[in-house]
This record gives structure tokens, C-alpha cells and sequence, in this order.
């Protein structure tokens, strides 16, 4: 079997996240060979050690890729639209040139079963893959089609199954960076409201239940599948977790009802760290 290549673009603050991603992708998919690779602006050299160890533990390639800001020059960069927020959508051109093809994930994920199905789906000469979440209202959709001016629903841009040699092709920096520069108040979620706006014609729709779950929605899921959805559904057959939104598993008062299973890797992931080194940077909450 091929390799699965994994992209991340996060700062060292959500180094921890990753080491629990990670974690949760090893325990969950025996066998598997993955390339991991991190677009970041200048991350310490310590810091990316402690993840480079835990990836040789798992056997996995570890390729950080630091980003010349010269690309960056002509790009609206602030406090609201850092230079980061740009890095997912022009991973085409920052990622060495022999790749074909990558699955991004954000930080705040686990991974509880195999990612290989999502990895051999046929993008169908699409871009990206995503998924928009069926835990939210219809409601949320046709807003965010009247605010952004398309017609598909909303894709997160949180898991992105991406083919990076049409993006070679098709995504051009400069229009990006004007986009951002001509909309600076419609993009609320800058990156993502950028992938819907620009890309999402492009973009092949993916099972949210299976490949991007809200992990705050269980209850609406439930309803909305007229109780196929339960929690044991759940843990046999999604793959992808996604804690999405400010309230985060790691930090104190997560009430949603995944928080006490992100604790359990947390603590696994703590518990190999310490085997390499006594890595110690986890916040449980």
C-alpha cells in the first residue's frame, strides 16, 4: 500500500494537539505507513524534535517545511488575517513538488478508525474534498451562501483531501491574496470563507458522519439519522473527530460529550512522551 501523506500548519502552541493527533492516527491505524509534513513560520528546532521523536516511535516521516515569507509580500497579513491562515489553501506551492496528493488535518482532531478510504477516494477531478457539517441547521447554510455568494453548502475546512498537482495548476497566490484584500469584512473564517468563496465549486462533497464529525453535535446527528447515530455507531465507524469551535477538550469546562475520550489520548500521549525524553506539555483541563 501507498504511503498516506499528511499535512498540519499550526505554531508551536498546538504542538501538544498534534502529538495527541498523531497519537490517536498510530493507535487507530495498524499497520500503515504515513509521511507526516508541517508548513509552519520559524517553530523552535526543540520543539519540532519532541514531534520528530514521537514520529520515529510510530515510524512515520516527519518533514517540516518552513515557509520564505517572500511569497507572503504582497498578501494582506494582520492580527485577524496572520500569515498562516493562508498556508492550507497554497500548499500546492509550498510542499515539495513530487507529492500528488495530501490529506490535511487541523490539530484539534482524533483520528478513532482508519484513514485509508478517505486516502483512495476519488477526488472525480475535483481540488479539495470536504465536508460541510450536517449537524448544523439548513439555516447556517443559507446564510452562509447569501453572505459569501455561492450555492453549495458550507465546506470546514478543517479536513481537506487535497490534489495537489491541479492545485499546482489552479491556484494562483496572487488571487487569493487580492480576494482577502478586496473582502476584508465578509470573511469571517478567513481560510475556510476563502476555499467556499474561490474553491468550493471545485470541491467534492465528503460524509461529515464519517470523515469530519462535530464533535459538539452528537445529539442533532443522533436526531437527525432517527437514532442510527449513537455512540456506539460512532466509535465503529467515524474516522475523523473534529473538536471544532473556542470551547476545546484540552482547556478547563469542556462539557461535550467526546472530552472525556480527547483525556484518554491526551494521557496516552503523555504516557509515550515520557518513554522519549519526559515530554511534558499537555494541558488536560
Amino acid at each position: 500500500m501507498d504511503t498516506i501523506n499528511l499535512l498540519m500548519t499550526l505554531d508551536r502552541n498546538y504542538l501538544p494537539q498534534l502529538m495527541v493527533l498523531l497519537t490517536s492516527i498510530h493507535l487507530n491505524n495498524p499497520g500503515e505507513s504515513f509521511a507526516v509534513y508541517l508548513i509552519h513560520s520559524g517553530i523552535p528546532s526543540e520543539d519540532l524534535e519532541r514531534v520528530a521523536a514521537l514520529c520515529r516511535k510510530f515510524t512515520y516521516g516527519f518533514s517540516p517545511v518552513l515557509v520564505d515569507g517572500s511569497l507572503f509580500q504582497h498578501a494582506p497579513v494582520t492580527k485577524q488575517y496572520p500569515q498562516e491562515m493562508y498556508y492550507r489553501l497554497l500548499a500546492p506551492h509550498l510542499l515539495p513538488r513530487e507529492l500528488e496528493k495530501i490529506l490535511y488535518l487541523d490539530p484539534d482532531i482524533l483520528v478513532i478508525n482508519p484513514l485509508r478510504p478517505l486516502w483512495e477516494l476519488d477526488l472525480q477531478g475535483c481540488l479539495f474534498g470536504a465536508a460541510a457539517h450536517s449537524g448544523k441547521t439548513e439555516l447556517v447554510n443559507s446564510v452562509n451562501r447569501v453572505r459569501l455568494g455561492t450555492d453549495h453548502d458550507y465546506y470546514n475546512s478543517g479536513v481537506l483531501l487535497m490534489d495537489l498537482e491541479a492545485g499546482r495548476r489552479e491556484i494562483v497566490p496572487e488571487e487569493l491574496f487580492a480576494y482577502a484584500a478586496e473582502h476584508p469584512r465578509e470573511l469571517l473564517l478567513p481560510d475556510q470563507d476563502m476555499l467556499n468563496v474561490l474553491f468550493g465549486a471545485r470541491t467534492l462533497p465528503l460524509n461529515d458522519v464519517l470523515w469530519n464529525y462535530d464533535a459538539r453535535d452528537f445529539h442533532t446527528y443522533q436526531l437527525s439519522s432517527g437514532g442510527t447515530y449513537t455512540l456506539n455507531w460512532v466509535l465503529s465507524h467515524t474516522a475523523i473527530l473534529h473538536f471544532c469551535g473556542k470551547s476545546k477538550p484540552w482547556k478547563k469546562g469542556y462539557v461535550y460529550r467526546f472530552g472525556l475520550l480527547y483525556k484518554h489520548y491526551v494521557q496516552i500521549t503523555s504516557r509515550l512522551c515520557a518513554e522519549r525524553n519526559g515530554f511534558s506539555g499537555f494541558g488536560s483541563g
